[in-house]
């Protein structure tokens, strides 16, 4: 039996890891995000979970970076995946980073606000839905 590599994550870190793995868990997704033979978008997704788990605000750039991958990608990463230290925090942080991911980044936000993809977003919403997506227990 193989087992696949969202699989192999998932019982590495659970979907709440420790923080003192962020920066091993951030070092996947730059892997990935960098990686063009890679077409593993679910493996990519669920890292862009663990960091919005931990919920640090400066993440939301990498997590943009891997959700604009490819066009798969971009469907796979919800956006509020990019929010892990929550909307308006992500908000006011794009506005001081001030470069044109980010302000493109904070576009997206805003007109997929207007969109209501935000309505009932809270970090607890989300990451209870990702228990259940992952048959985890809670």
């Amino acid at each position: 039996m193989t087992v696949d590599r969202t699989e192999e994550i998932l019982k590495f870190y659970g979907l709440e890891p420790d923080q003192k793995h962020i920066e091993s868990i951030r070092s996947l997704l730059i892997y990935e995000v960098n990686n063009r033979n890679s077409e593993d978008n679910e493996y990519m997704k669920t890292i862009c979970i663990l960091l919005f788990v931990l919920g640090h605000v400066e993440d939301t750039l990498l997590i943009w970076s891997a959700k604009r991958k490819n066009f798969d990608a971009g469907n796979y990463i919800e956006v509020q995946l990019l929010c892990g230290a929550g909307l308006e925090e992500t908000k006011r942080h794009l506005k001081s980073v001030n470069t044109l991911h980010a302000i493109d980044q904070l576009k997206y936000l805003e007109k997929s606000e207007r969109s209501n993809d935000f309505v009932n977003f809270t970090r607890e919403n989300v990451i209870n839905f990702y228990k259940r997506y992952y048959a985890i227990n809670q």
